[in-house]
């Protein structure tokens, strides 16, 4: 399959008639930075629709094995594989680990992700290069290696309808300015149009790519903007709907932007965020 006018050759689209917990069943799925918080809602997700999971971590191995043990038990197939989104060669290496074990990889959450704020003025080049090395260049070169592997395997029609199905956990702030974290929000907005150029160029080898954007998620690294109801009710006003998210919520959308029944939905930023890009400063006419 070199080029769309190939077409012709790729099977028809099946949809799935399975039970809707087995959407994913004999899929293989790596969930990077998924020891804790919105990786690990979405492997455990992805696990209890039929994945295979392996789950990348960087730190944490404690969590990350544990989480691997947890799947086990449950009749999943899933391994923890330490690497460094952000190092080439670890990448290269996780992917090789996980192909040898699983024989192929069929989704890639692209999810690890990391915050280090200052104030412009203040924000240091290694503070820069480190979010964006982990948060965009990560991603690049996870889905790259699950591009080639992808492309290799082509569509098996008895897995999915597809041939490999990315998902860029990107955010609100891919849209949203954010004042004292601009190394946060530069490599979000990477990430949006690197998921839709990316999307655009692997459409004709029936490969799916699109992006989740949460809001505010209830998870332990955010924890300071609603551990307490003053913080909470401030926080609010930034959320139409006048809830936080759930870590579970970002799971099951990620199953279902993974399973066929959304084999038609490509190129999208699927924003989980309760309203927050309605602009709610406008909410009562501004």
């Amino acid at each position: 399959m070199n080029a769309p006018a190939r077409y012709a050759h790729l099977p028809e689209p099946v949809m799935p008639r399975c039970p809707a917990q087995k959407l994913l069943g004999g899929q293989k799925a790596l969930v990077t930075g998924a020891s804790s918080g919105i990786g690990r809602a979405i492997a455990m997700s992805l696990a209890d629709a039929g994945a295979d999971v392996v789950i990348n971590y960087v730190s944490g191995e404690d969590k990350a094995q544990a989480l691997a043990q947890e799947l086990r038990e449950k009749g999943t197939r899933a391994m923890a594989i330490r690497a460094d989104v952000s190092d080439e060669r670890q990448v290269s290496s996780m992917f090789s680990t996980m192909i040898a074990e699983f024989g192929t990889v069929d989704i890639l959450v692209n999810n690890a992700g990391l915050q280090q704020d200052a104030p412009f003025h203040e924000l240091t080049l290694a503070q820069w290069n480190r979010v964006l090395g982990v948060n965009l260049t990560g991603q690049f070169l996870c889905a790259r290696e699950a591009v080639r592997e992808f492309r290799r395997r082509g569509v098996n029609p008895e897995v999915s309808c597809s041939a490999g199905k990315i998902l860029c956990i990107s955010s609100v702030h891919e849209v949203i300015p954010w004042a004292g974290h601009v190394n946060y929000a530069a490599s979000k907005g990477g990430v949006m149009l690197m998921m839709k150029s990316l999307a655009q160029e692997v459409a004709p080898y029936r490969i799916r790519v699109n992006s989740i954007c949460p809001g505010a998620i209830r998870t332990p690294i955010n924890m300071e903007a609603w551990d307490t109801p003053a913080a909470y009710q401030e926080l609010m006003k930034l959320i139409p709907y006048k809830r936080i998210g759930e870590a579970e919520e970002i799971g099951r959308a990620a199953t279902w932007l993974a399973s066929d029944y959304a084999d038609y939905v490509h190129g999208i930023s699927l924003f989980v965020d309760g309203g927050m890009t309605l602009y709610p400063g406008f909410e009562t006419g501004g």
